[in-house]
């Protein structure tokens, strides 16, 4: 029996169909802070198989992948499968990126295998549930990050930092593969003492290891070159599984994975306090600082070339979600990688769904799949974390700082020895310092441009630029090409002081042009207050052109525009040197 709903009494159909379109905006107005709400409610069927796609072929990229970086991380493989299954549906649920695609990052492996090693003091248990509680700390310091606001806060680290800690980073992460490859034991606690260790034992390499190693390496490159944007390393994971099976690689002493148990995640909760393990926190803020700054790069990326906009505050909850569900699933932190999202990206995202069909393959991965990875060498795995750090290595950008920017360079060089020397964690905080550091230091020591005419015109340029200038006569003009702070005020004051030190006698007044100077704070203004009072000691008038509205407002409640004549809005630079000629 087929029932038709009538709608009520005075209702028509178009007025129907209007109330259920106001119902399910009403319904959407309220669930508007959840992405998925919004692609979700455009998604056009057309999508569906790229996303399907992309889907799968991002699972299949993750499987060895993850495994490597687990091993990197020091934990069970199955774990870093975890976090490519848990990170990308909590991801999905929150994030602003349609195409990011969440999981274990080499830096942050590393970073994990570097501090927790030892917190766990050689406890195998307590160091997987330091990680799990590490991710756990991430998805709280994400949640504390997106109620303050402090996405401008992680963008204190420039990029020339962010370089340089890549290729420290990069180079790490190297020499901890390097003993697998060779087939050698390794060891060392920063990038010196493994490169010494190496050395020292290549003596006792295994021919056969380094062989293994070496093809797959030669096979994901080639594979790279002429497939890209394809799961090269799953095919070459497959044919080393398959050829040490039928070889009989791990009886000839060829080192392999074993055996990784099957089966999903079991959902649990912390089984340690931040109170139980000292220097958690440190920890989970580096990580943080590595994934929100790698993970929003990416996503920026990819936002800028499908023409939609990124959410950099809502990134801190799809983060926090994603190392959340990791955390429950007993996993490390995770975070969006530039060269998972460029898979999924080019396999044919169109939207986070690719990450949920992910899920569910890696899901049906753990569920049958588990008993065919036992014989695959870990040489193997080795050689797909040395190919896929490759990107990390952006040596053309050092040179370009080194000719364009020295102070940037210098800046990528401390990244590059905090990393090296210190290790990932302290290195990571050192570039965040040393980012601080330089920020400051470059606003301390402004350029002062004192000022001559333009030949043939009534426009002032800066002399030491432009030499054909002509001069002032019996005055100086200078303009600070910056905000008059506290941290520059003394250096903008001694460079004008010099300046009119070396030829008092002559100079009868001083013009400061303020229209470079958009903020003017208290010190800024009790230094022009000061430079006065100098300048009439020697009997030399001050002026002041160019200021802006606040900056006059200041410069008037401390009194400076009393003394000087007042502060006229009109007056311009070329009507004081006039009046002074």
């Amino acid at each position: 029996m087929t029932v038709t709903q009538v709608p009520p009494a005075g209702t028509s159909p178009q007025n129907a169909a209007g109330d259920d379109a106001s119902a399910r905006t009403q319904a959407i107005g309220r669930w508007s802070w959840l992405p998925p709400v919004h692609w979700l409610a455009n998604y056009q069927r057309a999508w569906l198989p790229s996303d399907v796609v992309a889907g799968v072929t991002l699972a299949a990229y993750a499987i060895p992948v993850s495994l490597a970086y687990a091993a990197l991380a020091g934990l069970p493989p199955q774990v870093g499968i975890y976090g490519y299954l848990l990170g990308g549906l909590g991801y999905a649920l929150l994030g602003s990126s349609r195409q990011l695609a969440v999981g274990p990052t080499s830096a942050i492996s590393l970073m994990i295998a570097a501090t927790v090693s030892a917190m766990a003091d050689g406890d195998a248990q307590r160091y997987a549930q330091i990680a799990s509680l590490t991710a756990f700390t991430v998805a709280g310091l994400c949640l504390l990050a997106w109620l303050f606001r402090a996405s401008a806060l992680v963008t204190l680290i420039s990029d020339s930092i962010l370089t340089g800690f890549k290729i420290g980073a990069g180079l790490t992460i190297a020499m901890t593969q390097l003993p697998k490859l060779f087939g050698v034991e390794g060891g060392g606690h920063n990038f010196f003492e493994r490169v010494y260790l190496l050395l020292g034992q290549l003596g006792d390499m295994q021919l056969l290891v380094l062989a293994v190693g070496l093809i797959a390496i030669a096979l994901l490159l080639l594979g790279e070159r002429a497939l890209p944007g394809r799961p090269i390393a799953l095919g070459v994971v497959a044919l080393a599984i398959v050829l040490a099976t039928v070889l009989g690689l791990p009886s000839l002493g060829v080192p392999v994975t074993g055996k990784i148990p099957d089966g999903l995640p079991a959902f649990n909760g912390p089984s340690l306090r931040l109170r139980d393990v000292e220097g958690i926190v440190p920890l989970a803020v580096g990580c943080l600082l590595l994934a929100y700054i790698e993970g929003v790069s990416a996503a920026r990326t990819f936002a800028a070339k499908h023409g939609y906009e990124l959410d950099p505050r809502q990134e801190f909850l799809g983060l926090g979600a994603a190392n959340l569900l990791t955390a429950f699933g007993q996993g490390y932190p995770v975070a969006g990688g530039l060269s998972q999202s460029a898979v999924n990206d080019k396999a044919g995202a169109k939207t986070p769904l690719a990450l949920v069909v992910a899920s569910v393959a890696l899901a049906l991965c753990l569920l049958f799949l588990t008993g065919f990875l036992e014989n695959l060498p870990k040489a193997v795995l080795a050689a797909v974390v040395l190919i896929a750090i490759l990107g990390l290595f952006d040596f053309r950008g050092l040179v370009r700082m080194w000719r364009v920017s020295r102070i940037d360079f210098y800046a990528a060089a401390i990244a590059i020895a905090g990393v090296l020397l210190l290790g990932i964690l302290q290195g990571i905080l050192l570039a965040a310092l040393a980012s601080i550091l330089l920020l400051l230091a470059r606003a301390s020591r402004p350029h002062v441009a004192f000022l001559g005419r333009v030949p043939g015109t009534n426009s002032y340029s800066d002399l030491d630029r432009h030499p054909d200038n002509e001069p002032l006569n019996n005055l100086i003009a200078f303009r600070p090409e910056a905000s008059l702070l506290y941290v520059n005020a003394g250096s903008v004051f001694e460079t004008v002081m010099a300046k009119v030190r070396g030829d008092e006698s002559k100079i009868r007044a001083v013009v400061c042009d303020l229209s470079a100077s958009p903020h003017l704070d208290l010190a800024g203004a009790r230094m022009l207050n000061a430079l006065n009072d100098q300048l009439a000691a020697r009997g030399i008038s001050l002026q002041i052109v160019g200021a802006r509205g606040r900056v006059r407002d200041l410069l008037r409640a401390d009194g400076l525009a009393a003394k000087i004549g007042g502060l006229e809005r009109t007056l311009s630079l070329n009507n004081v040197i006039s009046g002074h000629s």
